[in-house]
């Protein structure tokens, strides 16, 4: 037996790293309990910093410890010289690198770089630039080191032009790299903008190397641009068609520009002497500087969002005084003065007239597409071409499906709405999981083009029965329709966008599986309601109608509600302007 190795039973093993671990957390409590004295007696010493330092060196996590360090650093600026200071934190840095090798992901090594960096006298932004590329070669995907990144080439004013190049190589060397990819996507914009002048596609890019302020350029990217990227971006799609990336940032290329900021309807009503206004995007009318002038008299009101739950809202309204405009045989002038932009919109109330409104006659475009010019558009039918190449290769490829659908809403929604609709089906097929997430998708692209046809044919009636519709969307564009029939989708709730058809006299909605009607709020104008064949069960999911003045007609039939006991003498207390009800 002599010479052999004696090798222990594994209970003798793991007894001695028991007890090794023990006399290190004994180690590190003393050590621990150590620095909290130091801080609770407010001593900041070198031997706070080397206590500290010890602890966070095995684990870089301990947030108060870092907070304890930056303390003591800030003491040591007081009573140390400028040079003292920058062996400090250069030293600072040192060890930092050392806590990043042990957790490259940490929160708080991370912002304690930052911190000590945007501190430290002389900084050697080159350096901290050199960290970061080593930082991302070994992960390209740490997005603290990418957030680190940013603030270095904020301070050291590195060109945009040579943050475009790194993440060309990044890209080129991994193209699942979904952080260049994004971080690309930022850097365009303030390389290529677009331009405010209609003869040149593209804007020379600032003179200087630092960006420009957000409220100086668009997010979108001009159409040379972006011609080149779409060929980027399909490299690396074909080379790895399941590879999400990609797709995304194809996605983003495909987006369509903001619609320009103003008042895009006006509505006025005698009968109700109120005054509804839609705007392009959702504002708080209370802050953004709104005035209603009529016949030339400013007038005092109170404007209210459609809902008292929405302080953003896209409609908002408000009350005449009593008497003001409701004389039928008198004609009115009003305008609305949106104040912050500034931009204002005309409405006239003709003698005879109950009502009147003054919108924009917006196209399909403005709407909800880009405007594409003949090389664009030729650009985007060659890249739906290769994209059914590729759906040919790979016909179960989510991302290539989903992209092929907006490539199709890009050139002709209402053209191709027969083949989203079969590419839809199969997204639900081949991607279970996200099922739903298709149907809701489906069902906004099936409102925009209902929407589209709606305003070519300018009328004031809203019909898409039997489109399988999981949700509704875009209610803010619908604020002057009368009559709208949902019959014969999945819906679920009325949500509370609905309070935005201000005008709506008519609603349609059975056959669903209606269970919520809380948008169902102060429709001023509402008489008829059929929910037949839904799933309101309790007089609870009806109380929204009682806040309809004027509902008159109401068909429940089908509905698990007609089976509560008295149920029409409790309706006729909670609705009694309801003359029609169908149980």
């Amino acid at each position: 037996m002599h010479g052999r190795v004696k090798i222990k039973s594994t209970a003798q093993q793991e007894e001695e790293k028991r007890k090794e671990r023990e006399k290190k957390l004994k180690v590190y409590v003393a050590v621990r309990d150590a620095c909290f004295s130091k801080r609770k007696e407010g001593i900041w010493d070198d031997e706070a910093l080397q206590l500290t330092q010890q602890l966070l060196s095995s684990n870089p996590d301990f947030a108060t410890l870092w907070n304890y360090r930056r303390e003591i650093l800030m003491h040591l600026e007081t009573v140390k010289d400028e040079d003292e200071v920058q062996k400090i934190y250069v030293a600072e840095l040192s060890f930092l690198e050392s806590c990043l090798k042990i957790n490259p992901k940490s929160y708080g090594s991370w912002y304690h770089r930052e911190w000590v960096s945007l501190r430290l006298p002389r900084p050697d932004w080159a350096r901290e630039l050199s960290l970061c590329d080593r930082c991302l070669s070994l992960d390209d995907r740490n997005f603290h080191c990418w957030d680190y990144r940013r603030m270095v080439v904020k301070m050291s004013a590195v060109p945009v032009d040579q943050e475009l190049q790194f993440t060309d190589r990044l890209i080129g060397s991994n193209f699942s790299n979904y952080s260049s990819w994004h971080y690309r996507s930022t850097l365009l914009p303030l390389l290529h903008p677009v331009s405010p002048e209609p003869s040149s596609p593209c804007r020379k890019p600032p003179p200087t190397s630092s960006p420009p302020s957000p409220q100086t350029h668009s997010h979108r990217v001009c159409e040379e641009q972006l011609l080149k990227e779409y060929e980027l971006v399909q490299n690396a799609f074909f080379t790895d068609p399941n590879d999400q990336s990609a797709w995304f940032y194809y996605r983003w290329l495909l987006g369509r520009a903001e619609r320009e900021e103003m008042i895009s309807c006006v509505y006025v009503s005698r009968d109700e002497e109120r005054v509804a206004v839609a705007f392009s995007r959702p504002v708080n009318a209370l802050s953004v500087g709104l005035l209603l002038v009529l016949d030339g008299q400013p007038q005092r009101v109170e404007w209210r969002s459609v809902h008292p739950r929405f302080k953003h809202s896209p409609v908002w309204i408000c009350d005449f005084a009593p008497g003001t405009i409701s004389d039928i045989s008198n004609e009115h002038n009003l305008t609305v003065h949106w104040t912050e932009k500034p931009t204002r919109r005309d409405c006239a109330l003709y003698t005879g007239r109950t009502e009147s409104y003054c919108r924009d006659s917006a196209t399909d475009q403005e709407l909800f597409r880009s405007e594409l010019s003949v090389e664009k558009t030729s650009v985007l039918q060659s890249e739906l071409h290769s994209c059914n190449q590729l759906q040919e290769l790979e016909p179960l490829n989510k991302w290539c499906l989903l992209t092929i659908i907006l490539l199709m809403r890009a050139l002709d929604p209402l053209g191709y709405e027969k083949e989203t609709l079969d590419h839809f089906q199969t997204l639900r097929d081949v991607d279970t999981m996200r099922s739903e997430y298709y149907s809701d998708l489906c069902s906004k692209f099936m409102i925009e083009n209902t929407i589209m046809k709606m305003e070519y044919a300018e009328v004031r009636v809203f019909s898409i029965s039997d489109k399988k519709l999981t949700t509704l969307c875009h209610l803010d564009q619908l604020l002057l329709v009368t009559h709208i029939n949902l019959s014969s989708n999945q819906l679920q709730r009325l949500p509370l966008e609905f309070a935005m058809l201000q005008c709506l006299e008519v609603l349609e909605a059975e056959n669903n599986s209606l269970e919520n009607l809380e948008g169902l709020y102060h429709l001023p104008k509402l008489e008829e309601v059929s929910l037949k064949n839904n799933k309101i069960s309790t007089l609870a999911d009806l109380q929204p109608l009682a806040s309809c003045p004027k509902l008159k007609c109401l068909d429940l039939r089908g509905n698990p509600v007609t089976q509560i006991a008295n149920l029409e003498s409790e309706l006729s207390e909670l609705l009694p302007s309801v003359t029609d009800l169908l149980l």
